[in-house]
């Protein structure tokens, strides 16, 4: 029956070829997991960005298959498998029956549904084309977490690497030494100056840890309160800016381009768009600069001129975008832009951590091999034997 949900497996030999055999069938997949998979996701707790991606993708194929807003929510929360999104969507689906709009639904729930996506969905609302919009969304979400998942995954190695290594260092300054220390004591005679600077740091850690940890704690504490305001926020945005300046603005104008096309290519007005977009630029020096350019489009000026007189994104992206007005396809470009400078920003990214690599190493080898240098030197000087 049309609308009914069907249960049941299917022998593929992975899940894409799972769904291309449902399609063939007529059948349109909302959930396809393998049995080991399924069982994982029971267990695994999913983030919210996860589940919004979820929701997204099962509620556009349910409304492109003809059911009714309503229904489709009511089928979604009843396969939702996080309890919080059960819940959201209950909520929404009451919200609706007692009058309310889809978006005014959904903004009552700001921290599952952001300003981007509820005014895509008005939009799509005001258009009639909720199904579409909801595509572009995936879309959009979909790209998001593949760049934000392939940063994760390129830095797992480096910061492994440096607890590792400070770790050991740790171990070797509060343990290893200590037992050294009394052997020195022991047998007395001078210790080389390098063996004496390490034995002091190894006593202070050692007496004094309780307090170091403090101070680094208020120091944290300090600065994390620092760069909530706005004055801190934006002078450490600026450091970082000359810092990784490369980095950030690629990603920033990643971005902000595929937003502000997922925008208007769903019908959102350029203005609200631009401010909508603007948000989601995590960088206030970049962020503070988009503001010139809303003027610059409330004056009839497009974007294109703004963003150049702004001088915070790369000459290639500006020139894009100058293109994609002139010829009518400005959101068709800055989608483009955006795919242009996630798979850069990947590449600079691989770059930096097999640099990065290499001298973290180096260092923490070197702090290693100098202290126990300095425990060797300190043995053949009281012993009197040649290093």
């Amino acid at each position: 029956m049309e609308g009914s949900i069907v249960e049941g497996a299917i022998e593929a030999s992975d899940e894409k070829s799972a769904i291309e055999k449902l399609k063939n069938t007529g059948i349109i997949p909302l959930k396809v997991a393998s049995p080991e998979k399924g069982m994982g996701k029971r267990i695994t707790l999913r983030s919210s960005k996860t589940n919004l991606l979820t929701f997204s993708t099962e509620l556009s194929a349910l409304l492109s298959a003809g059911l009714p807003l309503d229904r489709s929510l009511n089928i979604l929360s009843g396969i939702s498998e996080s309890k919080e999104m059960k819940n959201i969507i209950q909520s929404i689906l009451k919200s609706i029956r007692e009058g309310s709009s889809f978006s005014d639904a959904l903004q009552r729930h700001p921290k599952v549904f952001s300003r981007l996506y509820i005014n895509m969905i008005r939009a799509g609302e005001a258009g009639g084309v909720l199904d579409v919009v909801l595509e572009k969304l995936n879309e959009f979400l979909e790209s998001a977490k593949e760049l934000k998942d392939h940063i994760i995954s390129v830095m797992i190695y480096p910061i492994f690497l440096v607890f590792a290594s400070g770790l050991s260092i740790i171990i070797l300054l509060t343990y290893v030494l200590p037992k050294f220390s009394v052997i020195f004591d022991e047998l007395g005679g001078s210790l080389p100056l390098s063996t004496q600077i390490l034995l002091t740091i190894s006593n202070a850690l050692k007496s004094y840890w309780w307090f170091i940890l403090l101070i680094i704690t208020t120091g944290l504490l300090i600065f994390k309160n620092h760069i909530k305001s706005a004055s801190g926020r934006y002078k450490w945005d600026a450091f970082k800016l000359k810092m990784m300046g490369e980095v950030i603005r690629k990603l920033e104008t990643a971005r902000f381009c595929r937003t502000l096309g997922t925008l208007l290519k769903s019908g959102v007005p350029l203005l609200q768009a631009l401010n909508n977009a603007k948000d989601v630029i995590t960088n206030q020096v970049i962020a503070s600069s988009i503001d010139a350019v809303s003027d610059g489009a409330k004056e009839g000026k497009g974007i294109a001129v703004p963003l150049s007189d702004a001088n915070v994104f790369p000459s290639l992206a500006l020139s894009m975008i100058k293109v994609g007005e002139e010829t009518g396809q400005l959101d068709n470009m800055l989608i483009k832009v955006a795919t242009t400078y996630e798979k850069s920003l990947n590449v600079t990214i691989k770059r930096f951590v097999s640099i990065l690599e290499p001298v973290m190493i180096l260092s923490m080898g070197l702090i290693i091999g100098f202290i126990i240098i300095s425990m060797l030197m300190a043995i053949f000087s009281i012993t009197e034997l040649p290093f």
